[in-house]
């Protein structure tokens, strides 16, 4: 069984802005598993699906971002998911546009996603996927910039970058986590 949650906020507004990578990765799997996010549960949406023989659930927390870890709990305690299951997908300031980096546990590093995450499951050990969405210009604040849209070229990077996410994220169905890491990680 594999959970492969992606962050974000719910609502137009926040559609295609920097912080919601998390839930463009969860669109673009849904479409190249075909697995329909047709579920409304958890205080989030998702879909189920087998690939491979394993059954994969694809989850987008509805809570807006701050209070994530609420609907990732509710869903692994009710699916009986361990934390080694599940994987994590969201925007990171610290990595340039375009990269992702994949870490099996780490701290929350100031985003409030994975913060309440951390808080929700008790542990700083479960996988994520960090899409770099790099740090603002001098002089802007950081939440007008992470509710920011891309630029043209970033959205370039981003086209490219999405993909290569859901592609680590099925690859993940059939090969441990650590070995998707030495794959992705350059």
């Amino acid at each position: 069984m594999k959970l492969v949650v992606g962050l974000g906020n719910p609502g137009k507004q926040y559609e295609k802005t920097r912080h919601n990578i998390g839930f463009e990765v969860i669109d673009a799997l849904s479409e190249r598993l075909n697995i329909p996010l047709n579920l409304a549960k958890f205080q989030g949406v998702y879909g189920v699906g087998h690939i491979h023989g394993e059954k994969v659930f694809l989850l987008k927390p509805l809570t807006y971002m701050n209070l994530s870890g609420e609907s990732i709990r509710a869903m692994m305690d009710y699916f009986e998911i361990n934390d080694d299951e599940l994987v994590v997908i969201y925007d990171d300031l610290d990595l340039p546009v375009g990269k992702i980096r994949l870490r099996q546990k780490g701290s929350a590093g100031g985003h409030n996603g994975i913060k309440s995450t951390i808080a929700h499951l008790g542990t700083q050990e479960f996988n994520r996927i960090r899409v770099g969405i790099d740090r603002p210009p001098s002089g802007m604040k950081v939440p007008d910039y992470v509710l920011g849209r891309f630029s043209k070229e970033e959205q370039e990077a981003m086209s490219e970058v999405i993909p290569k996410c859901a592609a680590a994220c099925e690859e993940w169905v059939l090969k441990p986590f650590l070995q998707i890491m030495n794959e992705y990680n350059q």
